[in-house]
């Protein structure tokens, strides 16, 4: 298994590595918001790579065999007049995107991938990283605190029918 920086070949896995995440997602949403739209599989890759194109970011894949089994995409963070009002806005970087293949999990892949990530924004003099988790996504927020992230804010929701 080698981790490379994103090349079109490998368009067609990472259409279905997004899928099978979002997938994954509807299995978990409690509140049944998720949903795969007509367009998603052609649509997200690209809204995906042009959020990281235009913020200075990377897309790595891990692929073997010929095949991409894991992604991690991210870009440096890009702030507001507004947002140093009150925050000190130290330069970060984002993960907006990390998935493993869930045939090739639990074997380090994502770590690697995270590795890969870390050492871009640090190239980048980055002081944080970010990432969004879903809150029912008891084995994603095992892994990141697992890398020593931590909740920073808490987003709440509540129907109101």
């Amino acid at each position: 298994m080698k981790i490379i920086e994103y090349d079109n070949k490998y368009e067609e896995d990472v259409k279905d590595l997004l899928v099978e995440l979002e997938e994954y997602i509807i299995s978990i949403d409690k509140d049944n918001l998720d949903q795969i739209g007509k367009n998603y599989r052609e649509e997200m890759i690209k809204s995906d790579l042009e959020e990281v194109n235009s913020n200075n970011g990377k897309c790595y894949l891990a692929v073997e065999d010929k095949k991409a089994i894991g992604l991690i995409m991210g870009y440096i963070v890009k702030y507001e007049k507004s947002d140093y009002l009150d925050y000190k806005c130290p330069k970060k970087g984002r993960i907006s995107e990390l998935i493993v293949s869930k045939n090739t999990r639990s074997k380090g892949i994502g770590r690697k991938l995270m590795n890969k990530m870390e050492e871009y924004f640090k190239s980048n003099e980055c002081k944080y990283i970010s990432v969004e988790v879903f809150s029912y996504n008891e084995n994603g927020i095992r892994f990141y605190k697992n890398n020593n992230y931590h909740t920073r804010c808490i987003d709440m929701i509540k129907e109101i029918n």
